[in-house]
């Protein structure tokens, strides 16, 4: 151990303590020994509250800087600006006494419905792993710590906290923990936040194999692992296999089961001190207790969120119509405009330091701007009044910059998207106003991928996702032409939802998510099946036109001459796929395994290098239980996007020769003839199955929304009032976090989020209740209640 001499001096009670949160957001001291850090929400800002805590963001916390979303900073492709926009979030926290910044998020978005995929970066895990490393040094920079998150396979928001992800090891490996290598050996993070799901029947915080095996042994991690909130199914299990520490803090519960496991024989005392040896190590390096004065120079730092939200927009279509000329009759049309949808909601929501909306700053930019009108409202509710001025101020005008795109309640943490449509109001504004002669360029707000059937009634189509509190100015400065916009998909976008593979099973209403699609995510299968999509994955124009030529592949690398071939200076985004037309595996048509963004004056050639390196050609050997490389030759293919190939090469590579596993179906792309059975035995071993009858015996880990099937009716008359509360809030078009997170969350999770308030044994005695013994539960939880509040009377810190 590294601090053995500070492990002698605690005492069993204080070490049981430190493997849980001494509040919501803090981890237990130890008076002279070891101070407390501070965590904080912070992807995309800090999320420090103020007065009362809660995890979900309901309360308000103090003033930060909201830079864009992970998925907006992912279109752009820039591993730089990703580094800045991290050393400004770690240079607020230490300002802020913030230890550990919970970000950033990495999983995959394996579904574009997911809830939260505003929060990731990309469908693709050598994407997201390169660009998390980099936010991740960035805020590590100055002594915070950095905890990606979550780990992993962690793909929807429905039952997130007792979903259990069914997935081929193949593909856990290649798609579902590539991201998270990536980001650990590049970034090295001093955290790590585990997932609320399981993975193969066992939770992601008590995963052995995970947190050890892999994390620690493979991919050599020296941090300490945390809980998402309540995310902690069996504390004394948890610390067994590898995780450190159990937040939100639990009163005196959580440490008195790692006592008592200690004294009982269920827990080694040496593997407590081990996991306390490996967190208070994290402690020590980090700047608790340190009090740095550092000031904020808020400038500065907005001047990145707008730098980072500008080389993120990415131009979609432009008929002749951007940049827009100076002076040029413009009018402004949608809510987005006036009320900006600049980030997402949940846990992530940043209190805003200086937030711009596009009629606050418009005034300094070179347009003659005739008017706003507000177009629509939030909802989707058709208001013909706000249309009839929309349209009469277009006419007056030659361009509308139409701001629309997802309302808040379409994408928050708690909650998957019903589908993939825009707001009815918005798409019947849109089609009314291309109706007229004045040209339309739609200026879109969104967290990720929707459905535009309406493309080829605009005349210009600009992305900003959700670009942070300097958003607006970032988008204007790419409208007047004063920056060429760079940005590429960091995801594709199929033509219509129908187009999704196995989308008709997202999200997963019952305990098991089948990863039925295997390594067919995202672009992988859409160029495997050849199927057509509204725009493929790495997809962005610009005001200027990239040739490239004289394509060299060598053992190591491949280099290339890219020109500019237009008027103005641009940047572009090169990348690099690999494929093996004649692999005994099952495979992708192609995979990304590199890129590079080079900027280049109008005319400019330049040649440029993209190296291979340990992933480009490796696959997972499951029988072998390592990285393998097939023998033989690989296609090189060099592109603006993953559907716009511009060179290719090929070049031979040593390896293994490989065993044909003869799953025909997956191997030969038939993806249409692909069954539950062949995914069954391509995962090596019968899938679970989970029967749901009209009222089933409840368990700690059964969802609380699925008391619907309880058999007391005061079970199903709970459920009745909780379904009708999130109705409700539906249709105002506000998410209530509060609801969605007890929707969907187990019963044990109770305990884990009450501080103490109700222990297991109570939750026991509610199941008892609403499994059809109604008054032997109540008795049973009026005794549990008065046995805990004894219990948490006990001073831990004092017990030997």
């Amino acid at each position: 151990m590294k601090h053995e001499n500070i492990v002698k001096q605690l005492n069993l009670g204080q070490k049981a303590a430190m493997m849980s949160g001494k509040n919501t957001w803090e981890t237990q001291d130890i008076k002279g020994l070891i101070p407390s850090m501070f965590l904080s929400d912070g992807p995309h800002g800090l999320r420090k509250q103020l007065g009362s805590s809660d995890h979900l963001g309901l309360n308000e916390s103090v003033p930060a800087t909201c830079f864009p979303t992970a998925a907006t900073l992912a279109n752009s492709w820039d591993e730089k600006i990703l580094t800045e926009v991290g050393y400004c979030l770690g240079e607020e926290a230490q300002a802020l006494d913030v230890q550990v910044v919970l970000g950033p998020g990495l999983n995959i978005k394996r579904n574009p419905k997911c809830g939260r995929n505003f929060e990731y970066y990309s469908e693709d895990p050598y994407l997201a792993g390169k660009l998390a490393a980099a936010s991740i040094r960035g805020i590590q920079t100055n002594g915070t710590i950095a905890s990606p998150k979550h780990l992993a396979v962690n793909s929807q928001e429905n039952r997130r906290m007792a979903s259990d992800s069914i997935v081929d090891e193949r593909t856990l490996r290649e798609i579902y923990l590539t991201n998270f290598e990536i980001a650990v050996k590049e970034g090295q993070p001093k955290s790590i936040m585990s997932s609320y799901n399981l993975i193969n029947d066992v939770y992601a915080n008590e995963n052995s194999e995970l947190l050890q095996d892999i994390l620690r042994k493979d991919w050599h991690f020296d941090g300490f692992v945390v809980s998402d909130w309540g995310g902690d199914n069996n504390h004394v299990a948890g610390v067994k296999n590898g995780s450190h520490l159990a937040m939100p803090g639990q009163a005196m519960t959580g440490p008195l089961e790692i006592y008592r496991a200690v004294k009982n024989g269920q827990l080694d005392e040496a593997v407590l001190d081990e996991r306390v040896d490996e967190l208070i190590d994290v402690i020590f390096q980090s700047t608790a207790g340190k009090n740095d004065n550092v000031t904020i120079d808020w400038d500065h730092h907005h001047k990145v969120a707008k730098e980072a939200a500008m080389r993120s927009v990415v131009l979609l279509k432009n008929d002749n119509v951007l940049p827009l000329a100076n002076n040029q009759k413009v009018a402004v049309i949608g809510d987005f405009a006036q009320n900006p949808r600049y980030q997402g909601a949940g846990s992530s929501v940043v209190n805003p330091k200086n937030l711009e909306s596009t009629m606050s700053v418009i005034d300094g930019y070179p347009l003659d701007v005739v008017g706003y009108a507000q177009g629509y409202t939030r909802g989707g509710v058709i208001q013909p009044e706000l249309e009839a001025e929309a349209l009469s101020l277009a006419e007056k005008s030659d361009v509308v910059l139409l701001y629309i795109g997802l309302d808040e309640i379409f994408e928050s943490e708690g909650m998957d998207r019903s589908s993939l449509s825009m707001p009815n109001s918005q798409q019947q504004l849109i089609e009314k106003l291309a109706a007229l002669d004045t040209k339309v360029v739609v200026i879109l707000s969104a967290g990720s991928a929707i459905e535009m059937p309406w493309v080829d009634q605009v005349d210009g189509i600009l992305h900003g996702y959700l670009s942070g509190e300097a958003g607006a100015s970032a988008m204007l400065e790419v409208i007047c032409g004063h920056y060429n916009p760079s940005g590429k998909l960091n995801e594709s976008y199929p033509m219509t939802y129908g187009e999704v593979y196995f989308g008709e099973n997202f999200p997963a209403t019952s305990r098991y998510s089948y990863y039925q699609e295997s390594l067919f995510v995202g672009y992988r299968y859409y160029e495997a099946a050849k199927k057509a999509v509204r725009f493929p994955f790495g997809f962005g124009l610009s005001y200027t036109t990239f040739d490239y030529s004289d394509l060299k592949v060598n053992d190591t690398s491949i280099e290339m001459t890219i020109t500019n071939t237009g008027d103005v200076e641009g940047e572009e985004i090169v990348q690099l796929y690999v494929g093996k037309k004649d692999s005994q595996l099952i495979r992708p048509v192609k995979e990304l395994k590199g890129f590079k963004k080079i900027t280049l004056q109008a005319g400019e050639s330049r040649m440029i290098t993209i190296g291979f390196d340990d992933k480009t050609f490796r696959y997972y050997d499951v029988d072998e239980k390592n990285w393998q490389i097939e023998a033989g030759e690989y296609q090189i293919y060099v592109g603006k996007n993953v559907a716009s190939i511009e060179l290719q090469g090929s070049v031979t590579v040593a390896g293994v020769e490989v065993r044909n596993h003869n799953h025909e179906n997956y191997q030969k792309h038939y993806f249409e003839k692909i069954t539950l059975a062949d995914f069954e035995e391509l995962y090596g071993r019968a899938l679970p199955r989970e029967s749901q009858e009209n009222q089933m015996v409840l368990h700690e880990n059964n969802v609380i929304s699925e008391l619907k099937y309880a058999k007391s009716w005061i079970g199903r008359f709970v459920y009745g009032r909780l379904h009708s509360m999130l109705k409700k809030s539906e249709a105002k078009g506000e998410p209530d976090l509060n609801i969605l997170f007890i929707y969907n969350m187990p019963f044990r999770a109770i305990a884990k989020m009450t501080n103490g308030m109700v222990s297991m044994e109570m939750v026991e005695k509610i199941l008892l209740a609403v499994n059809g013994h109604f008054f032997k539960g109540v008795g049973g939880l009026i005794a549990s209640f008065f046995r805990n509040r004894k219990e948490q009377k006990i001073n831990i810190l004092e017990q030997e």
